[in-house]
């Protein structure tokens, strides 16, 4: 895959590669389920580990690999992705969500050493409806919601413009479950897929005929010969899907059960979504178990409600997220540790078109770019520089906002 994709194509602890696999969907994508690695036997064991920090958010940037502001370093990883499979750092793309395993993340530089990287979608699937005038789209029966931060792949320049129903897109992003829809992080485009996937919350259950639905997909598994035990209406599921429906109805391949960790970790900083919500300091946010009794709100706690973006800080304990600060990310939108960010050596200039090339991201900047340590000419092949942006107007570049040139 071309190195462009690294811009489209920001529970539980250090998990050991045998590990990694049962527990990815446990917080990947935001949907709060997990399943085996094959997606076809419930897990009937609660894993058990300690890490010294615990990370879950969206990539942000690379340099290494950036997420809720911290550099991780990838050196070393173990990387995964929802189905189990081991694979390179290279398979990790701006926008795809994350849960990181790590050493100790050391607050004055914001950076960590990477144990274990583990990442998936939240849908993979037909486009059914666009409305790009809305920001909205279909896919597999689900709701999915663009913003301005949604990372779309280099196949899909001009954005949700250039999405065609029809077509197959996997959808990164956050489960909002006050509206049952996806707000979409990170959007590409699958070519030839073998099978769709999709995680979600089970309703409608009908253990007779063997069907239920997820969002708007009506879904059989009477093809699959392992179910697992908890399955019921409210229950999180990641389900394998053959590409085509019978009548209307998606065939079920396997169902992965959600799993319940014990992981402890002394650091743990997640931003996500508030998926159940008892009170200000009672809540889940993707799935993990909030404790938020002794927690500061720095914005107050008037705003937090089921489907609300939060960042939450502290520790893990027990699978438990020992909250000692909540914040709500509606107030936060605009801050450095949630911009794009880049750090390498530029490897192609247009000084024609402004742009270049920096870790296979192409990197737009205009007149009002606020440049650090130098100026736009020092923008020449192998100039070390950390750029900070946002989603260019094509979809398909990073605009850059600043530019500081490193030593």
């Amino acid at each position: 895959m071309h190195p462009i994709h690294h811009l489209f194509a920001p529970h539980r602890g250090l998990l050991a590669a045998a590990l990694s696999a049962l527990l990815l969907v446990t917080a990947c994508g935001g949907g709060g389920d997990a399943s085996t690695a094959s997606d076809t036997t419930p897990s009937t064991t609660t894993p058990s580990t300690t890490t010294a920090a615990f990370t879950q958010g969206t990539i942000t940037g690379f340099g290494s690999v950036i997420v809720n502001g911290v550099r991780f370093d990838d050196s070393a990883s173990t990387v995964t992705d929802d189905s189990g499979t081991v694979r390179t750092v290279s398979a990790l793309r701006l926008g795809m969500r994350v849960e990181i395993d790590s050493s100790a993340i050391d607050s004055a530089s914001a950076t960590a050493r990477a144990h274990a990287v583990r990442f998936g979608g939240e849908v993979t699937g037909p486009v059914e409806a666009v409305d790009a005038a809305a920001g909205t789209l279909t896919v597999l029966g689900q709701g999915v919601d663009v913003t301005g931060t949604t990372v779309f792949d280099d196949s899909l320049a001009g954005g949700l413009a250039a999405v065609v129903s029809g077509a197959v897109v996997e959808v990164h992003g956050l489960l909002d479950s006050a509206t049952g829809r996806i707000v979409a992080t990170r959007i590409e485009r699958e070519d030839s897929p073998t099978s769709y996937k999709l995680r979600g919350t089970v309703s409608a259950l009908d253990s007779t005929a063997r069907t239920f639905r997820i969002g708007g997909a009506s879904i059989s598994y009477a093809a699959v010969t392992t179910v697992p035990a908890t399955l019921a209406d409210g229950v999180s599921l990641r389900v394998t899907l053959a590409t085509t429906a019978v009548a209307g109805v998606w065939q079920a391949q396997s169902l992965g059960a959600k799993v319940r960790s014990t992981t402890t970790a002394a650091q743990a900083h997640v931003r996500g979504a508030i998926t159940a919500f008892t009170s200000a300091t009672a809540f889940s946010i993707d799935g993990i178990p909030v404790d938020a009794s002794a927690a500061s709100f720095p914005d107050g706690s008037a705003g937090l409600a089921l489907g609300v973006q939060v960042e939450v800080q502290g520790t893990l304990t027990n699978g438990t997220l020992v909250a000692s600060k909540v914040a709500l990310e509606s107030r936060h939108r605009g801050d450095d540790d949630r911009q794009f960010r880049l750090h390498g050596s530029i490897t192609s200039v247009d000084a024609t078109a402004r742009t270049f090339v920096l870790r296979g991201i192409t990197v737009s900047f205009g007149d009002g770019v606020i440049f650090s340590n130098g100026t736009a000419a020092g923008l020449v092949v192998g100039a070390k520089v950390e750029v900070r942006g946002t989603v260019g107007s094509s979809r398909t570049t990073l605009a850059a906002v600043r530019i500081k040139f490193e030593s």
